[in-house]
């Protein structure tokens, strides 16, 4: 039995092994390339003790945020939020702090409803047009609006149909200012992405607090993923008050942005809470702890 091979033969069987061996990494340079996720991370100056002050933008860069979310003002029972931002030159000496300091002013939040009732308010339309242009004024494309105490549709679930249409109304303005308006509500993802649905507004969306499912018990990284990537317009990336994030057994950072990235979420990682309990109010080493720690995780 003769054991040559002819040359036809031969180079046959090269090119065949050759493009076994080369066709994976051809597909590789031909797959597009995954694109990068972006993530910047924010304080809320509410809770660094500079509502509405200019100050609150120095803080904010000695912390080491990259941007803040600056809040509309007290409500109380006026008809519309006390917003210093309103008048043209202290706006004027935001936008140009903010410049100077390389800072963005990330959303603005009407953490007035957190205790004032959003369902019931009569010039509710008042308020959240005010909001909408500020939002306009400094280039903010995101608004927060929580439900709060009030509007727990858990509690208070009779509050429901006066909320929907509220919101409707809401998402017409918002869609009409080119903006988004995010919620917080007291329901789980579930509930949300149904409250949602009847609400039927795409600038209407959820503005995820990472406190919420963790005090509640539920899974935090299952309810990111019912939300989706869609329905998330930014989030509250921080958990009650008792320890910094980085000591926080309940919460894995790491698992959040590995959830994140599955889903193709990006954007603002706002710290709100997560204050040592024996410190609460050293401003500068609770958030600044917090925004290095999620710096590390989701910037590096």
């Amino acid at each position: 039995m003769s054991h040559s091979i002819s040359r036809r033969d031969f180079l046959s069987a090269g090119a065949l092994l050759t493009g076994g061996l080369l066709l994976p990494s051809w597909a590789n340079a031909l797959a597009p390339a995954k694109k990068k996720l972006t993530y910047k991370v924010a304080v809320v100056d509410l809770m660094i003790l500079k509502r509405q002050k200019l100050g609150a933008l120095q803080l904010t860069k000695d912390i080491g945020a990259d941007g803040v979310e600056v809040d509309m003002g007290g409500l109380g029972q006026r008809e519309t939020f006390d917003n210093q931002l309103a008048k043209p030159e202290i706006r004027q000496q935001f936008i140009d702090k903010a410049k100077e300091l390389n800072l963005e002013i990330c959303s603005l939040a009407m953490t007035g409803f957190y205790a004032q009732s959003f369902a019931t308010r009569p010039t509710y339309q008042r308020m959240i047009q005010d909001c909408l242009d500020t939002m306009k004024a400094l280039n903010v494309k995101v608004a927060f609006l929580p439900l709060g105490t009030q509007g727990d549709l858990r509690k208070n679930p009779e509050l429901r149909p006066a909320i929907v249409e509220r919101l409707k109304v809401v998402g017409e303005m918002a869609r009409k200012a080119g903006v988004i308006v995010g919620i917080e509500t007291a329901l789980d993802a579930k509930g949300e992405v149904e409250l949602l649905k009847e609400i039927g507004s795409k600038n209407i969306q959820i503005y995820f607090n990472f406190s919420n499912p963790l005090k509640e018990g539920r899974d935090l990284y299952a309810e990111l993923k019912t939300l989706g990537r869609k329905r998330i317009c930014q989030m509250h990336a921080t958990d009650e008050d008792g320890v910094w994030l980085q000591n926080n057994t309940r919460l894995d950072m790491n698992k959040v942005k590995q959830t994140l990235a599955d889903m193709g979420w990006e954007g603002w990682l706002v710290i709100e809470r997560s204050r040592d309990a024996t410190d609460p109010r050293n401003v500068k080493k609770n958030f600044g702890a917090n925004a290095a720690y999620l710096k590390s995780v989701f910037q590096s």
